[in-house]
């Protein structure tokens, strides 16, 4: 098999957002409020305990007001809007006017950092004639994140779920990414963090490689891999 196309996730694969600490401390900053770092730290924990960090740590638990909201958050950005504000909003801020800013400062460029391979890992593909395209489960445009990192001119395509309505695992998103780059799902390997979503592209006949969610400092070669499986397929 030859691997003419790479489909990549976004977050937790390409990206990562930032702490949730630093979330939380840049928006309380714009708001004017000097936490100590006690108080910080406190609300920092409720919020990651309500997975409210898009791109962040998981919920321990939705509430049932939400679970339906939550398992169609990325059709649509009003979808994605309203699950992670909901979300926040089970942390009990002292602050309600907050929920807002914290939501929009996640589709900041400056809240998301590449993996330390990202760029490297890209341009070698560029280099090669493989076709790259992001496949991502998203409620916002992704598009203004890989411009502000100079990454932009390396990605072919995007087929991001709020723009199709239809999230991963569902094969239809991974079909739009194939057709954009013009190629076949079995010339193609699909690499992401979430072996549920991800590897739903299996179904239409790509391959998958799977890479962990971890902290940029904590993960720094791990899409390398991805050269040796363009480059062994050849």
């Amino acid at each position: 098999m030859a691997i003419k196309g790479v489909l990549f996730d976004f977050s937790g694969t390409l990206f990562c957002v930032e702490s949730t600490e630093s979330w939380l401390r840049t928006v309380t900053g714009r708001a004017g409020l000097a936490l100590p770092q006690d108080e910080l730290l406190h609300w920092t924990r409720r919020l990651e305990w309500a997975g409210a960090l898009p791109g962040g740590v998981a919920p321990r638990m939705v509430p049932a007001h939400l679970a339906q909201l939550w398992a169609d958050r990325d059709r649509s950005g009003e979808l994605h809007r309203a699950a992670y504000e909901g979300l926040a909003r089970e942390a009990r801020l002292p602050w309600p006017e907050l929920y807002g800013p914290l939501y929009e400062r996640h589709m900041e460029p400056a809240a998301w950092a590449p993996y330390p391979d990202t760029a490297e890992v890209l341009e070698a593909l560029r280099a090669r004639g493989t076709g790259v395209a992001v496949v991502s489960n998203i409620g916002w445009d992704l598009r203004p994140v890989f411009r502000a990192h100079g990454l932009d001119t390396l990605v072919d395509t995007y087929a991001l779920s709020y723009e199709h309505a239809v999230q991963k695992p569902d094969p239809r998103l991974f079909s739009v990414a194939c057709h954009a780059l013009g190629v076949a799902p079995e010339d193609t390997v699909m690499v992401g963090d979430n072996r549920r979503a991800d590897a739903g592209a299996a179904a239409l006949g790509c391959a998958v490689h799977l890479v962990d969610h971890r902290p940029v400092a904590d993960r720094p070669d791990a899409l390398r891999r991805v050269l040796d499986l363009v480059d062994r397929a050849d």
